[in-house]
């Protein structure tokens, strides 16, 4: 069974390689032969060099994103039939006998193989960071903040992570064959928490938050807020520019924690009229209720992936096959390291229907801004966005269809327009 589940997971992690190496070839194939020309719809509104520019970040990114996928999947058969995993096994059963027990092994094995996972990734974060987003015009972090950044959340995941960890491990060995029914309960506890404290404590240590100031503006997002019923919210503006030259608005928290975030970068691109359209956009979520049903679909799945860990933490041929020996079967600190290395490998065929149901929470969002703010300047937000972000017009539209979280730029562009009044085209 064991040399079965290997040949399993092999043919699962060369699909995984080749799929995605197809789709990334294709995209840039795509977007390279429309470089010349902006789409018509656009052609007006966005000039030829900044549609140019779109083009060869993302073919930038492209080819980025194939020297991770090599990276991630050597580390992934150097951690498994490699031995690496095994070593790691063998160093910190030997040496933490009688410090903790199975629990203080278990935090440093999996601990270590977060790190070495990090320290790997790190030289292409830098050279995503410094090199690539500063090729574009995008970075604005600087060495040192690099640098705070990386420790300040190691900090807090070690705050955050190693207590959940030891909560994890010491309920899969105390709490009997469903263990995995208490995981959950605390894993959902822990994610409430973090949406609560994110707010409030977290994000403030990374970057500034300011009221937004007495304006037009502001004027427009609390008739909004009224307009939608949505109450009083706290309104921040955060420095964003710190790091990055894109823009972005965002919700976070629940109850009294509850706030609407705008980055400065958007603040200072787009007019008043456009920034409400923005925040009507991210209402229409909440209207629509889509935070609340990924957060349902998100915890559905995390207790089917416990509940099918707790059937493969007993069964010999799981470890055997992924490179760790039998006589590690029951290894809780193992079993959840194996699991996360190879569930990906299997649910890498499920994003393209997540990515759908995300593009329909799209369109529904942006159907709701069109009623209660205005279509045309959500679309001229867009345009002025997509040119800002230097996203591209013209994806590959099988790589948009499996990938894409929100809709190609063109059809969303005239979904909005369908949506305004008669004769009304983005400005």
């Amino acid at each position: 069974m064991s040399e079965i589940f290997t040949a399993v997971a092999l043919i699962a992690l060369l699909s995984n390689i080749i799929l995605r190496v197809w789709l990334s070839l294709r995209q840039t194939r795509f977007v390279a032969a429309h470089r010349h020309a902006a789409p018509a719809a656009f052609a007006e509104r966005i000039s030829l060099a900044a549609h140019q520019q779109a083009a060869d970040y993302t073919l930038a990114k492209a080819k980025l994103e194939r020297v991770g996928l090599f990276v991630e999947s050597l580390l992934f058969v150097a951690l498994t039939w490699g031995g690496a995993l095994a070593a790691l096994h063998d160093f910190w059963a030997q040496r933490l006998v009688g410090l903790g027990g199975n629990l203080g092994y278990g935090i440093a094995l999996i601990a270590s193989v977060l790190l070495l996972s990090g320290v790997i990734d790190l030289p292409l974060e830098i050279y995503r960071q410094f090199r690539l987003e500063a090729r574009f015009g995008f970075n604005r972090m600087t060495p040192a903040l690099f640098i705070a950044d990386k420790l300040k959340q190691f900090l807090v995941s070690c705050l955050l992570g190693l207590p959940l960890l030891a909560a994890v491990l010491w309920l899969m060995q105390v709490m009997g064959a469903y263990w995995w029914l208490y995981v959950w309960l605390v894993w959902m506890g822990f994610n409430l928490l973090v949406l609560f404290i994110y707010p409030l404590w977290i994000a403030p240590w990374f970057n500034k938050f300011t009221p937004l100031a007495d304006g037009e503006v502001k004027t427009r997002v609390h008739a909004l807020l009224q307009r939608g019923a949505f109450g009083n919210r706290e309104l921040f503006v955060m420095d964003g520019s710190r790091r990055s030259s894109h823009g972005n608005a965002y919700f976070t928290g629940f109850g009294k924690a509850r706030r609407i975030v705008f980055f400065d970068t958007l603040i200072n691109r787009l007019t008043p009229a456009q920034i409400e359209a923005v925040l009507a956009h991210e209402l229409g979520h909440f209207h629509h209720r889509h935070i609340i049903k990924r957060m349902a679909g998100i915890f559905a799945l995390s207790l089917a992936f416990l509940a099918l860990l707790g059937a493969l933490l007993h069964a010999p041929w799981f470890f055997q096959g992924l490179g760790v020996g039998i006589d590690n079967t029951g290894n809780t600190a193992l079993a959840l390291v194996l699991f996360g290395l190879v569930i990906p490998l299997f649910a890498f065929l499920t994003t393209p229907l997540f990515s759908f149901l995300s593009r329909r929470d799209e369109f529904q969002a942006d159907a709701y801004a069109a009623r209660i703010s205005s279509a045309e300047e959500l679309a001229a937000a867009l345009v002025k966005l997509y040119e800002d972000n230097a996203a591209t017009l013209t994806p590959d539209p099988l790589h948009s269809r499996f990938y894409d979280s929100h809709p190609p730029a063109a059809e969303r562009i005239a979904h909005l327009q369908s949506l305004a009044p008669s004769g009304v085209t983005a400005a």
